[in-house]
């Protein structure tokens, strides 16, 4: 429970006294009203309440209080135990131990056990200033307690915006896909036939030669409108992430000229939880994309593979590695985005670079169960039968 905010603490300007409650353990009546008088004599009017049982001190706890003071040894009880007590309740309450006798070995024992300061009860004069600084401390440690709860918070927040944007992302993605297929796709191919058609019955050579050139830019927009679909919505996942990582690494090795090798440890994956393979394709896109972008590379590696229920998928080149700069960057974000992907599905990236290369390892650990994890495309599947099919327009 926490305690109540304190008044500022008594300065040499101030003349009013400190008002504070003290939980005292204490099995002297005698000892309890000295503890009092010290208090009072140090510009403190305290509200007191004495306990000397665990079952009153326990009870006592329920209320509110600034300090606790208990004495070393109680009948049946004592002070370690009661600083015990007080340290699983998990209140943030100063606590000061005094004894008659205590030994240098069980005060390191009660400091280590989380007691603020411990007196003789012979040397009381320090009584006043130990428990203001008690509390100052304690003050300031409920302060940085709060701080963090708050800071978590918003992080927390902050993560789950990041995962509505990503979602929100492959949503507009979809759509923007699917778009292409339909709307574009369908006026490409009704463009391609009627070329095809002014070619085949064109009398005139120019004519002719003219519509073959039309087919042939029409054929490369084609070409580049699947590209763009594909990165926006890879539709090659109905096919396995394992299909879909190999068409990647050979359209990567096709286009940019570097030996690409991908590997996996099993012919077919087990049924992989909903957003896990597209998490994996999407970390090894833009692993890929890089690379082609700054890593100067000659090789790349690719490597999934499911071991003691971990999925891994491990992309390495050859490449000048990265230097802290890139790292630094206020405005980079991809290792960021890639992060919080993996995040969604559970799981961590980890990125290591050096003048040899640079390597980035997704790992998600599956669950027993769970679905292929094609849901995120299910009615964007090509159709055979209609004719904007990118299958058709190849």
């Amino acid at each position: 429970m926490p305690a109540p905010d304190l008044p500022p603490l008594p300065s040499a300007l101030s003349t009013a006294p400190l008002r504070l409650r003290v939980l005292h353990l204490e099995d002297s009546e005698l000892d309890h009203e000295l503890m009092l008088a010290h208090l009072r004599r140090g510009g403190i009017d305290p509200d007191a309440l004495r306990v000397e049982s665990e079952a009153g001190y326990r009870a006592a706890l329920a209320e509110p209080w600034d300090v606790v003071v208990s004495d070393y040894n109680l009948p049946g009880f004592s002070g370690l135990r009661a600083l015990e007590i007080l340290r699983d309740s998990r209140l943030l309450l100063p606590f000061i131990l005094v004894s008659g006798e205590i030994g240098e070995q069980v005060a390191v024992q009660a400091m280590l056990t989380g007691a603020n300061d411990y007196l003789l009860k012979d040397n009381l004069a320090r009584l006043v200033p130990a428990l203001l600084h008690a509390i100052e401390g304690t003050e300031a440690l409920r302060a940085k307690q709060e701080a963090d709860l708050a800071l978590g918070q918003s992080e927390q927040r902050l993560r789950e915006l990041a995962q509505h944007l990503q979602a929100n992302i492959e949503a507009e993605r979809t759509a923007i896909a699917r778009e292409i297929h339909d709307d574009v796709g369908g006026s490409l191919t009704a463009l391609k036939f009627d070329l095809a058609w002014i070619e085949r019955h064109a009398r005139d050579p120019a004519v002719a030669q003219r519509a073959q050139g039309a087919l042939e830019t029409v054929t490369l927009a084609i070409e580049s409108s699947q590209r763009i679909m594909h990165n926006l919505r890879p539709a090659i996942l109905e096919q396995g992430l394992i299909a879909a990582l190999q068409w990647m690494t050979q359209r990567f090795e096709k286009r940019n000229g570097v030996v690409t090798v991908f590997r996996t440890s099993r012919d077919e994956l087990p049924p992989l939880p909903a957003g896990v393979p597209l998490a994996a394709y999407r970390t090894a896109q833009e692993a890929l994309t890089n690379i082609s972008k700054h890593a100067y590379a000659t090789r790349v590696e690719v490597d999934l593979t499911v071991a003691g229920r971990v999925l891994s998928l491990e992309v390495s080149d050859n490449g000048r590695g990265l230097i802290q700069e890139d790292l630094a960057k206020a405005r980079s974000f991809g290792i960021r985005g890639l992060r919080e992907r993996a995040a969604q599905v559970g799981g961590w990236v980890d990125l290591s670079s050096g003048p040899g290369g640079t390597t980035i390892i997704l790992s998600v650990p599956l669950e027993a169960g769970g679905d292929t994890g094609h849901g995120e495309f299910d009615g964007l599947q090509d159709d055979p039968d209609d004719p904007t099919s990118w299958d058709m327009l190849r």
